[in-house]
């Protein structure tokens, strides 16, 4: 769907996704993602964009051993996103509700072994910003 989005419009865009388990959109070297477009800092598929970029700049982390599904919010060099939101208490909150519904509903649908992937990826341009209690059939998932 991406790639016949980028087709669609005429954008470029060589070696998209970063190989394994889990698909997604691979970073630059300076630590963006490569669909974010510099000149305009928003994001070339917008329309199209996968789930985990839907929650964006949330992501998240699961602590299995205490049960904890860990928020996080990129910095604004990473993910220009976080900027604005940090400008606009209203903008934050909604954003961080739909991204938490979007993070849940990706954990709970995906193998464990999709899920452990993404659990390796590392993004250590983050805040934490909160913690709440992960469903026991997503730990279990993870236990196994």
């Amino acid at each position: 769907m991406i790639q016949d989005f980028l087709q669609k419009n005429g954008l470029a865009v060589d070696n998209l996704f970063e190989d394994g388990v889990y698909t997604h959109p691979r970073e630059t070297d300076e630590g963006h993602c490569i669909l974010l477009d510099k000149a305009l800092r928003k994001c070339q598929i917008q329309s199209v964009k996968p789930e985990t970029c839907v929650a964006g700049p949330f992501t998240f982390d699961i602590d299995v051993k205490t049960g904890k599904l860990v928020w996080f919010l990129k910095t604004i060099k990473i993910c220009p996103l976080a900027g604005s939101l940090s400008k606009d208490r209203d903008a934050y909150r909604k954003h961080e509700k739909s991204a938490k519904r979007e993070i849940r509903r990706l954990i709970w649908e995906l193998d464990a072994e999709a899920l452990r992937a993404i659990l390796t990826i590392e993004e250590p341009d983050t805040v934490k910003t909160g913690e709440d209690y992960v469903a026991s059939e997503v730990l279990a998932k993870l236990r196994v």
